[in-house]
């Protein structure tokens, strides 16, 4: 028996786009720190593992939902690899999916990232899209005739809307709006002034990429709801983007209000203003505190050595492309500098060496650089590197970064800081990109990363932006393990200018 007196009962909450992998948990750990802020459903895109593990680990994350404390729906990766020049861990083509769709748990296809394949009719992407009538769509600044063709082609939905005019414009020819509020991808402020009673049925919430400490501290669905009325989104629009309209997106019309014949999934809540979640049930049952699972990994993937001092060196002087953080987003700015190799790392203009090691096959390393991290001292490194998960690192010292390299290829995964002679580190057992530990824990280890790269200074949340330096479906310069790519004009381009 419950009293409920003075609170209120809405519908639970669902994300519409999420990347379970960026939590650093497996699927059923996830479920446990996002079910106590209320998500009863998460739509999810299994494009981090796949890249890694192909079809094996589509298994293991359909394997890990069964007996989650949420309803975990997965949307099938339809960019492994992300473009034709990437040299990942798999490659999963249309014949490869198929067996997957009408599986229990999978709702369609996830975002296609590959825009030009889409707007050259290229076949193997159009093989693809015929797969599902459900079909997420990923088109970061897409506008004009270029948009009418992507989604004509049957992209329904976009998540990497950045301005005002970039989500007006995929409004009106009729997309889905997912806003995204991650780790370092902050787009409610930006985007929710154009939610109203007339486009709020196309608006969703998104997470995306969220680290651990971020959900089991500030939330989840729960966060992205106070961040809007915050905003001036009225908390009855604010509900309704994180319920019916991702459930209506979906076609789960068990879910997503409370109304007879629907799921009796649902939260119990304070002030709608303050929206601080006191209970959670689903399917009628309240969600309590449950006790960790054991998740069987798959095989790790980690076939590199660490490279040679002489690898990773810069030859030249001259005009070079640097790439340009920008707070709060994943797109870059592509910035130019006078550079001499000799002298970088340059801390007074804070430009710094970044590396990727391909994890899966021996082979040369990418070198380049980047500006915004701030750091004074120390360096970080990564098997967490979007979307093929190479080892990534970034620091202000050659032998620093290759010692924070050696750490994580000896870990098999993990996420590494290093600073003076001090060690920190958070190893990543299951295909390098979440920890077998319970959430406590993993957030836990990543504020001790926190605490080392604090002291180094500069940016926040470094391990989230240098995670996705590598992803070349967002422009505009990224760093592979061939060198820096431009992911305006999809293609290789040299360090220096000229």
């Amino acid at each position: 028996m419950y009293d409920f007196s003075g609170l209120y009962i809405i519908p639970g909450l669902i994300d519409a786009h999420v990347h379970i992998e960026s939590s650093l948990l497996t699927p059923r750990e996830y479920a446990r720190v996002v079910a106590i802020h209320g998500t009863t459903t998460v739509v999810a895109d299994l494009h981090e593992i796949a890249n890694v593990a192909g079809a094996a680990g589509l298994e293991f994350m359909l394997a890990d939902r069964e007996g989650a404390a949420i309803d975990i729906r997965y949307l099938l990766p339809s960019c492994v690899p992300a473009t034709s020049t990437e040299t990942g861990g798999a490659i999963l083509d249309a014949a490869a999916l198929r067996p997957f769709i009408g599986r229990e748990g999978i709702l369609g296809l996830a975002e296609m990232m590959n825009v030009p394949g889409v707007l050259t009719g290229d076949p193997g992407v159009m093989e693809k899209l015929a797969l599902s009538t459900i079909r997420d769509g990923h088109a970061p600044l897409l506008s004009g005739k270029d948009l009418n063709t992507y989604v004509l082609a049957g992209l329904q939905s976009d998540h990497e809307c950045t301005t005002l005019a970039e989500e007006k414009e995929k409004l009106e020819r009729g997309m889905y709006i997912f806003i995204r509020e991650g780790s370092t991808e902050r787009n409610i402020a930006a985007l929710i002034p154009l939610v109203s009673p007339a486009t709020v049925s196309r608006c969703c919430f998104a997470t995306d990429d969220c680290h651990v400490d971020l959900l089991s501290e500030s939330g989840h669905i729960d966060r992205c709801i106070r961040k809007a009325i915050e905003c001036g989104l009225s908390p009855e629009l604010a509900l309704r983007m994180a319920t019916l309209s991702p459930a209506e997106r979906f076609g789960l019309h068990d879910r997503g209000a409370l109304v007879p014949g629907r799921r009796a999934d649902f939260c119990v809540i304070d002030d709608p203003r303050l929206f601080t979640v006191k209970k959670v049930f689903r399917g009628g049952r309240e969600v309590t505190a449950s006790k960790p699972g054991k998740s069987e990994v798959p095989p790790e993937s980690f076939l590199c050595t660490t490279p040679s001092a002489r690898s990773i060196g810069i030859t030249g002087s001259g005009p070079a492309r640097v790439i340009g953080l920008v707070p709060h987003q994943i797109i870059t700015e592509p910035l130019e500098y006078p550079v001499d190799s000799l002298s970088v790392p340059d801390l007074e203009r804070d430009i710094l060496k970044v590396v990727v090691v391909n994890r899966y096959r021996p082979g040369p390393c990418g070198v380049g650089l980047v500006h915004g991290f701030g750091f004074s001292d120390g360096a970080i490194a990564s098997s967490v590197s979007h979307d093929t998960h190479n080892i990534i690192a970034v620091g202000t010292s050659d032998p620093e970064i290759l010692w924070a390299i050696d750490e994580v290829i000896k870990a098999r995964g993990a996420m590494v800081a290093v600073r003076g002679n001090t060690r920190t580190i958070l190893p990543l057992d299951c295909a390098g990109l979440m920890s077998t530990l319970p959430y406590p824990q993993v957030a836990v280890r990543l504020a001790e990363l926190g605490r080392t790269t604090g002291l180094m200074g500069g940016i926040s949340d470094p391990f989230m932006y240098l995670s996705f330096l590598a992803l070349t479906v967002i422009p505009s310069l990224r760093i592979t393990d061939r060198g820096l790519f431009d992911g305006t004009a999809f293609q290789d381009i040299p360090l220096f200018t000229r």
